[in-house]
């Protein structure tokens, strides 16, 4: 059984894939992340290659253990590490893309890369990252099969594009449900997509079936949107020490993420929290409060509830792949995401 540290940030793989299951293959990634900064060296900065080097690399390790369940324990397909390598980069520009979107100071308790060198440079920075993934994703192809993992990738990139707009233009006076169903929507384009790729890529880069390949994109797309909804519940639970950025900037921006949904829904629309949602000013003490009453609500353990239920789908999605080690890490990972506390 795979060791989870309780204490690791719930964007992180168990330090134990890496190290262990993952060992054989880390020299070879760092090695191909190596060469594909390379070209960029003369504008990147110390930021950019802290988000390389401080990361915890889960999607690429989803990839690489779904590759792993199909393929063993043999040495990998370079074409496998560099797929790996690529989602990596793409992950990196979303993440420089979103702190744009956000005016975010802070990622990972560090500058953000707009906040280090100005909106200007880090849109350019992403885009950067964002076509060096694709170059990469282009090299792995090596076989009529694979042309249809780059149709996938740009498909990708393209959904998160919509997630991020999607998220921008949530309407905030549609009916509770409708607002849920548009959280999933969301939730689904803005980063479960890019586990489902990640997953998905895995098995079809090392050889799998066509079928083990799809079954693995829903697995990944599980995780991800279990991902996503800790993530909302850890904006509200953990404090700027424990998550790398202020408690409540959800709902200091108005994002609808699912427990304010549930919140809201709860609450009724005259509750300070449902005025705050559509605009009603905010002060720090207002916040703390509002933030107070979020966690008093039913919306924050359902939400809690959706997210296991993600997880528990991937774990049952996982089960006719074989029962090897590299399965059970990706059946521990679900539970990780979603049994860490704040």
């Amino acid at each position: 059984m795979l060791t989870l540290d309780p204490s690791a940030p719930v964007e992180s793989a168990s330090p134990d894939i890496w190290a262990e299951l993952l060992a054989d293959d880390l020299p070879h990634f760092e090695t191909i992340l190596d060469e594909a900064l390379a070209p960029q060296q003369d504008y990147l900065s110390v930021t950019e290659h802290a988000l390389y080097r401080q990361g915890k690399r889960l999607r690429p390790a989803v990839l690489l253990l779904a590759a792993r369940t199909v393929f063993g324990s043999a040495p990998l397909p370079r074409k496998v590490l560099q797929g790996a390598v690529s989602l990596e980069m793409l992950h990196v520009a979303t993440l420089i893309h979103d702190d744009v979107i956000d005016d975010s100071a802070l990622r990972r308790g560090l500058p953000s890369v707009n906040a280090a060198r100005g909106r200007e440079a880090a849109v350019l920075v992403g885009d950067l990252q964002f076509v060096q993934a694709i170059r990469g994703f282009v090299r792995t192809i090596d076989r009529d099969r694979d042309m249809a993992l780059i149709e996938l990738v740009l498909d990708t990139a393209f959904q998160i594009g919509c997630g991020e707009l999607d998220e921008l233009q949530t309407d905030l006076s549609q009916e509770p449900a409708r607002l849920v169903q548009h959280y999933w929507r969301t939730a689904d384009r803005k980063t479960a997509v890019l586990f489902g790729l990640a997953a998905e890529a895995g098995v079809t880069l090392a050889g799998g079936r066509t079928s083990d390949a799809r079954r693995a994109g829903f697995v990944g797309r599980r995780l991800g949107r279990a991902l996503q909804v800790m993530d909302d519940l850890f904006d509200l639970a953990q404090d700027e020490f424990g998550s790398g950025k202020p408690q409540g900037m959800d709902l200091l921006r108005r994002r609808a993420s699912l427990p304010l949904v549930y919140a809201m829904e709860e609450l009724g629309p005259r509750h300070r929290v449902s005025r705050v949602m559509r605009g009603e000013p905010l002060d720090a003490a207002g916040l703390e409060r509002c933030v107070a009453e979020v966690r008093g609500t039913t919306g924050f353990a359902r939400a809690y509830a959706d997210a296991r239920a993600q997880a528990l789908e991937a774990i049952e999605l996982l089960r006719p792949f074989p029962a090897n080690r590299y399965r059970h890490a990706l059946e521990d990972l679900a539970l990780h995401i979603v049994d860490r506390r704040p």
